[in-house]
């Protein structure tokens, strides 16, 4: 949905209202550019553009910019940020908003303007009047994790804006690598685009090549390693790991984070969630919910458990100092191979 809803603001079809609401920041901010740029050039910026903050400003600051006249141009754009009348957030330091005018300007929007209102929170407040009444009257942007259909559409589509092709296992690999960041994802498109040159295919080779694995990349294909019975090359990561300077206590504690992860998603698709649901009742990326899915699929419940609790008993042999730090984790992981 945020996709089409981009084509038609590059397309220009400018709503006089926006609301563009969640938590997703790189969506918010690529939401507001976008309309930007469809409404103004560089030049008409200085002029015709303005941000206002309503932890900081009043809206009656805001609705006045919205019906000045454009100055040397044909349209106004309006961001108002942190709209926190829309929640049920109470602030220390509250300003005082003349509500009543606002929604006098909602329901007849100065038709040289594009207001946008951009708000940063899972929740807006459905019982406000304000609220409601925004909601009927603007186009509305969620910026909200992209499920993984999205998330692909979304790189080939940053793709097919330089030009390039991209092949699907490079697709899933840069899902994969950045754990479906979207900045992250935005980042390393324009990296591979610029180094593959105009025109040419995204190869899976390439992003191998070129796009960084993180330290929890690296603990993620450890397992991935060690549940499909690959000891040595597990092994072999974890070396290379201890060559860069991690430390054991850190790659422990991410082996935790990960089985915990398998365990969490093997329960709540026991009871019934799909990957969407899953996603949202523990705050990941739906991508890491599908990885984690297939890696719970090789353990039953009470296997999971086990393993939590030797990395707990490994976790306090760790920090106690009874062993070898570099020994301990092997053992924990030499247990796995079995």
């Amino acid at each position: 949905m945020v996709l089409k809803i981009w084509q038609d603001i590059e397309k220009g079809k400018l709503h006089p209202l926006f609301l563009v609401t969640g938590t997703e920041n790189f969506l918010l901010q690529e939401t507001t550019k976008k309309i930007v740029q469809a409404g103004l050039n560089e030049e008409e910026k200085d002029f015709n553009l303005s941000v206002h903050d309503m932890e900081e400003t009043s809206v009656d600051v805001a609705i006045e910019d919205a019906e000045t006249l454009p100055f040397l141009g044909e349209k106004r754009i309006v961001i108002i940020q942190n709209p926190v009348f829309l929640t049920a957030e109470k602030k220390k330091e509250k300003i005082d908003h003349n509500l009543d005018r606002l929604i006098q300007y909602i329901q007849e929007p100065a038709p040289f303007t594009t207001m946008v209102f951009s708000a940063p929170y899972e929740k807006l407040d459905e019982r406000k009047k304000i609220t409601k009444l925004i909601k009927k009257q603007a186009q509305i942007v969620e910026a909200k994790n992209l499920s993984n259909n999205e998330t692909e559409l979304f790189i080939h589509s940053l793709a097919k804006q330089e030009g390039n092709t991209i092949e699907s296992a490079a697709v899933l690999e840069i899902m994969f690598l950045t754990n479906g960041n979207l900045t992250a994802i935005s980042q390393e498109m324009n990296k591979l685009c610029t180094y593959a040159g105009f025109g040419n295919d995204i190869t899976q080779e390439l992003t191998s090549q070129l796009v960084a694995r993180s330290l929890e990349q690296n603990i993620f294909e450890l397992i991935d390693k060690v549940v499909n019975k690959k000891g040595e090359k597990a092994l072999q990561i974890f070396y290379d790991l201890l060559k860069t300077n991690e430390e054991p206590i850190k790659i422990l504690s991410l082996i935790t984070t990960q089985f915990r992860l398998i365990l969490q998603t093997k329960q709540l698709s026991s009871a019934g969630y799909g990957q969407k649901q899953i996603a949202g009742n523990i705050k990941i990326h739906p991508y890491r919910v599908k990885l984690a899915l297939e890696q719970a699929r090789l353990f039953d419940e009470e296997e999971l458990k086990d393993i939590i609790k030797q990395l707990a008993d490994a976790d306090y042999e760790l920090k106690t100092g009874k062993k070898d730090k570099k020994l301990i984790i092997e053992l924990f992981l030499l247990k796995l191979f079995k």
